[in-house]
């Protein structure tokens, strides 16, 4: 029988053995691949900051070029067809019927008991949904609300339903549904779809106090008291801007989903838009909304429209960030703006303070919303 020399290895001490040799290998692999990881997240972050940096010098630009003084003193007609006429286009009116311009109007208390509104925009029943009174540029558009309200009464008469009013010298313009709100500055004309909804609202707004807060969602006592002092606000204040301020971990991402779901039951609002300066706190904040408020059906704005898992086009709840948003509200399709200043009618800001107004006013100055800002420290 062969003897064997020396001591034979057990397969245990030869696996360990192994592992010893591999395991250099390994920690350079797992190392390049760390490495790896690292670059592609500092190549995402430089990329992502570098749209952000020339999405602040598009708004900047923007800005100053807004500022700049215009030496024409466009008269009435000039200021219809040179600026009205487009700003209209954008927001989805076509403007092809007689009846659409220099519309007659009964019931004026003049001599002849006439008067013609510069624009009517209808609704596809035919009945005016708003009319339009343009004055010259160098004119305050204001100076034309009283004779646009006058023109809004003959409309009521003629039609049984009320429009909303606006007053526009091609530069600035001012919206007032008097049924509401008292007037207010606006970006621009609202589309067919959201002037459809304001006047359902006329009919189907419910009073806050009548509507449960789910306490399912946000239960806390606190929670609850600043959800009935935001209701409060806009409604018996009329005001269309709040502040939360709460302190870290109260739970102010859940107090806001309550605060949504109660409107939403009310009839106040149909679209939200959830509005965040990092990527992990959105994604965050769109998981609780699914969680909390799946009813509403939500969409991320920073991923491609998907039918089945983020649509775009029946979302009720959005979530953006802010350089993203600052892009979209310029996108046209057509030749018509994808988000009208009405799309939206609550925007809520989370961590609100005064850099960000500063940064991103642009988006809340053009669009017609309610406006809740969420914060833990208010003083920044």
């Amino acid at each position: 029988m062969r003897q064997t020399t020396g001591t034979r290895k057990s397969p245990g001490e030869k696996i360990v053995k192994d592992i010893k040799r591999a395991t250099p290998a390994r920690q350079h692999m797992r190392s390049m691949c760390e490495r790896g990881a690292k670059l592609r997240k500092r190549g995402v972050q430089a990329l992502e900051e570098e749209l952000a940096r020339l999405r602040e010098e598009v708004a900047a630009a923007r800005k100053t070029n807004q500022a700049v003084p215009d030496a024409h003193d466009y008269d009435e007609a000039a200021t219809r067809d040179a600026f009205i006429d487009l700003l209209l286009a954008e927001a989805g009116w076509s403007l092809d019927s007689p009846r659409d311009r220099k519309f007659r109007v009964e019931g004026m208390p003049n001599q002849s008991g006439e008067g013609f509104a510069d624009y009517v925009l209808r609704g596809d029943d035919g009945k005016p949904l708003a009319v339009v009174e343009a004055k010259r540029t160098k004119k305050d558009a204001r100076v034309g609300q009283q004779q646009a309200k006058l023109y809004a009464d003959c409309l009521e008469k003629m039609y049984s339903t009320r429009p909303v009013i606006f007053c526009t010298n091609g530069y600035d313009h001012w919206i007032w549904d008097d049924q509401m709100y008292p007037p207010r500055s606006v970006s621009g004309f609202l589309k067919k779809d959201e002037l459809v909804l304001l006047h359902q609202r006329r009919q189907t707004r419910k009073i806050l106090d009548d509507v449960s807060v789910d306490e399912e969602i946000a239960g806390r006592f606190y929670q609850q008291r600043a959800i009935r002092r935001v209701g409060e606000t806009f409604e018996r204040d009329r005001q269309r801007k709040a502040l939360l301020a709460m302190a870290t971990g109260s739970g102010k991402t859940r107090t806001v989903i309550a605060l949504t779901d109660q409107l939403m039951r009310a009839n106040w609002v149909r679209r939200v838009l959830f509005l965040a300066d990092r990527v992990a706190l959105l994604k965050q904040a769109h998981g609780a909304f699914r969680t909390h408020l799946p009813s509403a059906p939500s969409a991320n704005l920073l991923q491609k429209h998907d039918p089945a898992k983020n649509d775009h086009a029946g979302a009720r709840v959005f979530v953006s960030t802010y350089p993203t948003m600052m892009g979209l509200i310029d996108e046209t399709k057509g030749g018509e703006k994808r988000f009208g200043p009405g799309h939206f009618d609550l925007i809520v800001i989370d961590e609100a303070h005064r850099s960000v107004y500063r940064k991103y006013r642009a988006i809340f100055e053009y669009f017609d919303a309610m406006l809740i800002g969420l914060t833990a420290t208010p003083r920044d």
